[in-house]
């Protein structure tokens, strides 16, 4: 369960991997070392000293701590089969879009009169693909997780709330506050 969009989007283009991400500690160093071009740019991303990265690629230590598995691990995702991902993000920003399931408390700002009080919300919505496009695109530049929030809620204003214009007219902008969880789809 993603909480934050970042991870939301990060999680939707594992979706697309093909082949198995390495498991071992050794096999996982030897592919950021591959990536990273050399020992020291591993080192200092996994913030280890250049012996112990050496020691992980020659399998001479096997089990890493818990918070450097995970930073490990975590990395390797991040850089796993970049084709792959980019041609999903294509297809999601082009063609298919992204299906978003979020649990948050939704409300907006309306004229005077109307019930726009936040409430919590649990929706699955199929967002155009120039949504996903803008979520990609902000992501990438490193927009903060607010940002990405406000524009995954531009597309729940546009297909939720308006039914892409045939309602709500007057609806000017849809807030998403206390993201209790929220996932992607291609």
């Amino acid at each position: 369960m993603a909480t934050s969009v970042g991870e939301g989007l990060d999680r939707v283009l594992e979706q697309a991997i093909t082949r198995p991400v390495p498991k071992s500690a050794g096999a996982q160093m030897r592919y950021l070392v591959k990536q990273l071009k050399g020992t020291k740019a591993a080192a200092q991303l996994l913030g280890i000293s250049r012996r112990t990265v050496e020691r992980y690629v020659k399998d001479q230590i096997r089990s890493p701590r818990p918070e450097l598995a995970g930073r490990m691990d975590a990395e390797v995702r991040r850089r796993w089969q970049p084709q792959v991902r980019a041609k999903a993000r294509k297809a999601a920003s082009s063609t298919n879009g992204i299906i978003v399931d979020v649990r948050a408390r939704l409300g907006y700002s309306a004229p005077v009169g109307t019930t726009d009080e936040a409430r919590m919300r649990h929706l699955t919505v199929a967002l155009p693909p120039r949504f996903a496009a803008r979520l990609f695109d902000a992501q990438e530049q490193g927009a903060s997780d607010a940002q990405l929030r406000k524009i995954a809620a531009e597309g729940l204003k546009e297909v939720y709330f308006q039914n892409r214009g045939t309602r709500a007219g007057s609806l000017e902008e849809v807030h998403m506050l206390d993201v209790q969880n929220i996932e992607f789809g291609l």
